[in-house]
């Protein structure tokens, strides 16, 4: 049986639902938070990177190590062809992917209605990805993930 709730609701339930210890009490609430929960494999150096990223913009980070994470990103309806190596929760929304601390600090002041955020494989140059010791930026998008489908974002590289 299909559900009748929109995908948002739906997401946003299942966010609800996850244990305190993958989000914050302030989250579950409501409460704008820049904690965020981060979901990955335990030797990606890329992924820790990233969260170093995330500290020095001012967020705090959490991660949970997996060994398949394919379960929860079918979990959080990630499109195949947006996931990437890691799955983030902040405030709510997903964060999958290489995404710029500037990007999510947007998406928290807009609050658009959407699931979360998306940046693709791994482009070079994005925070995790080479950006730490200046290595150009490649092309790519940021996907806003919303219920009719994903939008472009933001914009990067040449």
């Amino acid at each position: 049986m299909r559900s009748t709730m929109p995908r948002r609701e739906f997401l946003r339930a299942a966010v609800a639902a996850l244990p305190v210890t993958g989000l914050t009490a302030c989250a579950r609430a409501g409460a704008q938070t820049t904690h965020v929960v981060v979901h990955k494999e335990a030797t990606c150096d890329c992924c820790n990177i990233w969260m170093d990223h995330l500290r020095a913009a001012g967020f705090t980070t959490e991660a949970y190590n997996y060994d398949d994470l394919a379960p929860l990103k079918a979990q959080h309806g990630i499109p195949r062809n947006l996931q990437a190596c890691h799955t983030a929760i902040v405030d709510g929304y997903i964060v999958e992917g290489h995404v710029q601390a500037q990007d999510i600090r947007r998406l928290l002041r807009e609050r658009p209605a959407a699931s979360g955020l998306s940046v693709p494989g791994m482009p070079l140059g994005t925070p995790g990805m080479g950006m730490e010791q200046g290595v150009p930026m490649a092309r790519h998008d940021v996907y806003l993930l919303t219920d009719t489908g994903p939008v472009v974002y933001a914009s990067y590289g040449v």
